[in-house]
């Protein structure tokens, strides 16, 4: 990948999020709530508690694979069932972050779509390693007429 001032921008949302994911996942948790207080939480949902403990994994993983440029694409993908949960888990309290509502998990689940769409940037352990692109190798559209001709 060229190495633009936009891919160093993608870099740096790509960074950024999976130190947000970890912060969240493996140290939130298991170290702020401890993982019972996360569980009793999911259950106050009607979610089932151990699904505390997926999603911790998800957060660390994903986390992990975007702060390494490591798959970015699909790490992106993969957080984002996670924050689509964490906004209808919030929406109860309403709108504004002050007051625990959907504002911050809506503009994180966003962040990573847009992740998704981007891809590695620079910097990326996935462009050293040769897979520059994970969701790029579909072969690029062709105009009708060129189809057909071939």
């Amino acid at each position: 990948m060229t190495q633009t001032p936009a891919a160093y921008g993608t870099t740096l949302l790509r960074v950024t999020l999976g130190f947000a994911l970890i912060a969240h996942g493996p140290y939130l948790k298991p170290f702020v709530f401890g993982m019972d207080g996360a569980s009793a939480f999911f259950d106050k949902l009607g979610l089932p508690g151990p699904l505390a403990w997926a999603v911790m994994a998800v957060e660390a993983v994903t986390g992990l694979m975007l702060v390494l440029g490591l798959q970015t694409r699909y790490a992106a993908l993969a957080a984002l069932p996670v924050l689509l949960g964490a906004t209808w888990a919030h929406s109860g309290n309403g709108w504004l972050f002050t007051k625990g509502g959907w504002e911050y998990p809506a503009f994180w689940a966003l962040a990573l779509a847009a992740q998704a769409l981007l891809g590695n940037g620079a910097l990326a352990l996935s462009n050293a390693l040769g897979h520059p692109d994970a969701l790029g190798r579909f072969p690029k559209a062709q105009p009708l007429a060129a189809r057909q001709a071939a």
